[in-house]
């Protein structure tokens, strides 16, 4: 089997196994409840840390597999979750849950960092297709848990599906070990100077606020739909309304599949606005369930709307990152870094307004969020590539 292809590999089951980790932290609330007895701002604590334990990640993953390479940095990473989700379910007290949500967010944002920046360093053509392929390998590991959990808590306890999900983690570490990676771009000395162009760069400071909305949009989206939906206009019951969700992520990893196909018949930007006009549609559904004009069938609405929603952000990280890729190909670890953290202060900002405003206003008023934060990636999307054409 050719060298690429055994990378390739690497990377599927390192974004797999991000998928399946960040799915099982959502399972495990309930047993630390009990475990500890925690109050909802300890909850809250823990909420905290994961998200930036994945910004650290995204901030340092760059730079190190830029210097280091791509192996030392996904078993470096897939240690660091192991370890974590290991000490999550042994620990006696709260801190070294508090650690173990660290690190687990720590490892899991390089490693989805450093997959995507290796997948995009060894394709040098069709880079956005490859990036797609690989980000269905996320929604197959966050699908298949909540299945394969189902399966496990029949002879299990949620404590030891945990435990072997950790344990199982060597077998990727063990494949790692044994294949040949990329070489390491900068091995002799890393070009810190080179990092400050970063900053000057209009273009990848734009891309990176494309992916400021692209990371908000989906992250509000699974934050605030189900809430939503169970509103009194809406009327879901809460069980459909969680359901709806899954909808949201398995439109997400057949649109992925689907633009495979389409980059072969339409450029990249052309289909990334077509997704985005399916972003904005979706968001106009959201708006609309329930509402006079469409009151008489709110779940075929919302499941059509989420279905739209998954469909459009299919798109966004993988053709932003393949561009990020072609224009720093010496440093795409590092650039790839730069506007992952964007991205993350993007889902952070933008969710926590969106807490402040549906506290205000009332949650019905949560699709406007979307409405507005897609028409304003969308202007920039169409502003940077205008200006990169013209510059060309």
């Amino acid at each position: 089997m050719k060298k690429s292809m055994l990378q390739i590999l690497a990377a599927y089951a390192g974004m797999l196994l991000f998928g399946i980790v960040m799915i099982s932290l959502g399972t495990v609330n309930t047993f630390l409840s009990e475990q500890f007895g925690l109050t909802n701002a300890q909850l809250g604590s823990l909420a905290a840390l994961l998200p930036a334990g994945i910004l650290a990640g995204s901030l340092v993953f760059g730079p190190f597999a830029d210097r280091f390479g791509y192996k030392y940095l996904l078993i470096i990473s897939t240690l660091l979750v192991s370890a974590g989700l290991w000490m999550m379910v042994t620990a006696e007290t709260l801190l070294p849950v508090q650690m173990a949500f660290f690190l687990i967010g720590l490892g899991g944002g390089a490693i989805n960092g450093g997959t995507n920046a290796m997948v995009s360093d060894i394709n040098t053509k069709n880079k956005s297709s490859a990036l797609s392929l690989l980000g269905v390998f996320y929604g197959i590991g966050a699908l298949g848990m909540p299945l394969l959990t189902g399966l496990l808590v029949k002879i299990w306890t949620l404590a030891q599906i945990i435990r072997f999900v950790a344990l199982f983690l060597i077998i990727p570490i063990i494949y790692f070990l044994i294949i040949p990676f990329p070489p390491p771009k900068h091995a002799d000395k890393f070009p810190i100077s080179r990092l400050k162009s970063f900053f000057k760069d209009g273009i990848l400071i734009g891309l990176g606020f494309i992916l400021f909305f692209e990371s908000a949009l989906e992250g509000m989206a699974n934050n605030w739909s189900a809430a939503y939906l169970t509103q009194d206009h809406v009327g879901l019951a809460r069980t459909h309304a969680v359901m709806y969700l899954t909808f949201l992520v398995a439109a997400i990893t057949v649109g992925r599949l689907i633009l495979g196909w389409a980059f072969r018949k339409l450029s990249p930007v052309k289909i990334l606005y077509i997704c985005f006009t399916l972003i904005l549609i979706g968001s106009i559904g959201l708006q609309f369930t329930g509402s006079a004009i469409l009151y008489s069938a709110p779940a075929v609405t919302a499941a059509l709307s989420l279905i739209l929603l998954g469909l459009g952000f299919s798109a966004g990280f993988p053709v932003i990152l393949a561009k990020v890729g072609e224009r720093y190909p010496e440093l795409s670890g590092s650039a790839f870094s730069f506007v992952l953290v964007i991205a993350l202060l993007g889902n952070t900002l933008l969710n926590y307004l969106t807490g402040i405003l549906t506290n205000t206003f009332g949650l019905k008023y949560y699709p406007l969020m979307l409405i507005l934060s897609v028409v304003l990636m969308f202007g920039l999307a169409i502003g940077i590539f205008n200006t990169q054409t013209k510059k060309e």
